[in-house]
């Protein structure tokens, strides 16, 4: 099968010419394409996704996430990583029991668990009475209950190093988050291994000029990809241009969607928290933002408007994140790889979406 689109970005490249699909994997690209339109993209890859399309993974069984998969799919996801929020044990352990990892479309590359051994000074709207200091026996018991591909956790608590170095060995991604860690302290978990940050400025140590925190430590390293929401509310957009030009090939788009994104405007939960969404923006009661109602092709088209050229706003949303989880046959388009697959038009707005080369959306 053909796709008909008059180019593909390749590895980063904007090929011309058309792609070709057998057997779920691509088999061409740069094929003649005399009628082609759109350009095919790799499908977006989100890492950081609570709930979408009335869904909340706290709480979702086999047919919210068939439905909250059928509404990412609308939206160019084809892999992401359903996180669940700081919650009671019980809880957070019956919600990983109902992933559906095997046959799920889009795919879903394991779950994140964004606490519960995160900064109490830090929490922005995480359970405080769920929250933990580091404790091994309970991060077992986590990681044996259900697919963890990612956690979240602040490293300057006691014990964090333990954790960071059992997760590793059991092939989980650490990223760094919801913490006070000065840039000593989070320069040390990078050492360790820890690579990437999440939600880059949003709960966690201010920059400031002596005292550059975990935010300064990431962006003034090569090794460690710095997650950020575009959302128009979490960031300026000053401050996303910041962080482009400091870690341009380091830059992963998410959305830290909640339950509400893909509907209209209302009350919606997060977790065990009741949240409000009015004007894209979400809060909890106390007005702390909760979330957010991006997409992650909103996401792409916001940071190409602020100047990001199109390869790299594409790259945001796949291969970089890819790469966070050691996926090298997602987030990119070549000869060989999945056909996980988006075709945009010239406003970068979707009209069709594959899944291992089977069409899944067509606008």
């Amino acid at each position: 099968m053909k796709l008909g689109v008059e180019a593909a970005l390749v590895d980063g490249l904007l090929i011309k010419g058309d792609v070709e699909v057998q057997d779920g994997r691509i088999s061409a690209v740069g094929l003649s394409a005399p009628a082609g339109r759109g350009i095919a993209v790799p499908g977006f890859v989100d890492l950081q996704v609570n709930g979408f399309g009335g869904v909340d993974f706290l709480d979702a069984d086999a047919d919210g996430y068939r439905r909250a998969g059928e509404a990412l799919l609308e939206t160019g996801v084809t892999a992401y990583l359903p996180t669940l929020i700081t919650s009671p044990e019980q809880q957070i352990l019956a919600a990983m029991r109902e992933v559906p990892i095997s046959d799920a479309r889009p795919r879903i590359l394991g779950l994140h668990l964004e606490g519960p051994f995160l900064s109490p000074n830090r929490l922005g709207t995480h359970e405080a009475s769920s929250r933990r200091d580091p404790d091994p026996a309970l991060l077992d018991r986590l990681l044996d209950s259900g697919p963890v591909r990612m956690m979240t956790l602040a490293p300057e608590l006691p014990g964090a190093t333990q954790l960071i170095d059992r997760l590793l060995e059991r092939g989980v991604a650490v990223s760094l988050g919801h913490t006070d860690a000065t840039a000593e302290q989070a320069n040390a978990a990078f050492d360790r291994g820890a690579r990437s940050v999440t939600h880059l400025y949003n709960a966690m140590r201010p920059f400031l000029h002596r005292d550059p925190g975990i935010v300064g430590a990431a962006l003034a390293r090569d090794d460690v990809v710095v997650w950020i929401i575009v959302d128009g509310i979490h960031l300026a957009p000053e401050t996303v241009q910041v962080v482009w030009r400091a870690a341009r090939e380091r830059l992963a788009l998410v959305t830290d969607a909640i339950t509400g994104a893909g509907l209209a405007e209302g009350s919606y939960s997060l977790g065990n928290l009741d949240v409000h969404v009015h004007e894209g923006t979400v809060r909890g009661p106390d007005g702390v933002l909760a979330g957010s109602v991006l997409t992650m092709d909103e996401a792409v088209r916001n940071l190409h408007t602020l100047g990001v050229p199109f390869e790299d706003a594409i790259a945001a949303a796949t291969s970089t994140p890819a790469r966070v989880l050691a996926e090298p046959e997602l987030g990119r388009i070549d000869v060989g790889l999945p056909a996980d697959l988006v075709v945009l038009n010239d406003g970068l707005e979707i009209e069709r979406v594959l899944v291992g080369g089977e069409v899944r959306v067509a606008v």
